[in-house]
């Protein structure tokens, strides 16, 4: 209970700057829990399509490819459909592989979507607690020139402890959000890895039958 009592009394010492870096805390985590929910849930449904899909392609059977790519919403099987849609129709590997990277480029915006913010509000959070800072010692300062001789460096050492509260604030904010940047940035590069590393699997089997079949047609 005293623990409670002093982050309140810690909070409320801290001016009025505390409660927009608390509003920029509120945003910038509900944003962070809403990207990490959803990036790990992408990952999931990604996985799970691999392992039906991967044994299938390597075995040729491209249609049960399609007929499973083409049933799921996942972010994997809409890029394998691009290819799979274009295999056997067209000749060149480079043709199939520029149609997956147009799919690509349409699905990494949607992966990294809003998580830039975070990173925002940890810089935000920063400054405004710099800014509630300088504030305070403004008015500590100016409160202070007009202060008895005697109280002045009393008076001065508590005002510029309670502009310090902001700036402690802030980074508390800031700190956190900075890491979990860095954590939502580290899951969308690895679905990412794992949407290219799909792509040159499937490229290559599909350029494995296309040689198998120039073969036999030789």
């Amino acid at each position: 209970m005293d623990f409670f009592y002093s982050i309140v009394s810690f909070f409320a010492s801290g001016g009025l700057f505390m409660y927009p870096i608390l509003l920029v805390f509120a945003v910038g985590l509900a944003i962070a829990v809403e990207r990490y929910v959803t990036l790990t849930r992408v990952t999931g449904k990604n996985q799970k399509v691999w392992d039906k899909v991967q044994p299938v392609l390597a075995r040729g059977d491209f249609e049960a490819a399609r007929k499973l790519t083409s049933e799921d919403d996942a972010t994997i099987s809409q890029v394998l459909n691009m290819g799979l849609s274009l295999q056997g129709a067209v000749r060149r590997r480079e043709d199939i592989e520029i149609a997956m990277e147009e799919s690509m480029m349409e699905i990494v915006p949607r992966l990294e979507k809003r998580t830039p913010y975070v990173a925002l509000a940890s810089s935000i959070a920063t400054l405004l607690g710099l800014l509630g800072t300088i504030m305070g010692l403004i008015q500590a300062f100016t409160a202070v020139a007009n202060a008895n001789p005697a109280e002045k460096a009393d008076l001065l050492s508590a005002s510029i402890s309670v502009a310090m509260n902001t700036t402690a604030f802030g980074l508390m904010v800031a700190i956190p959000l900075l890491i979990v940047h860095a954590i939502l940035t580290s899951k969308t590069g690895d679905i990412v890895d794992s949407l290219e590393m799909a792509t040159v699997k499937a490229l290559n089997v599909f350029s494995k039958r296309a040689k198998r079949q120039l073969d036999i047609a030789a």
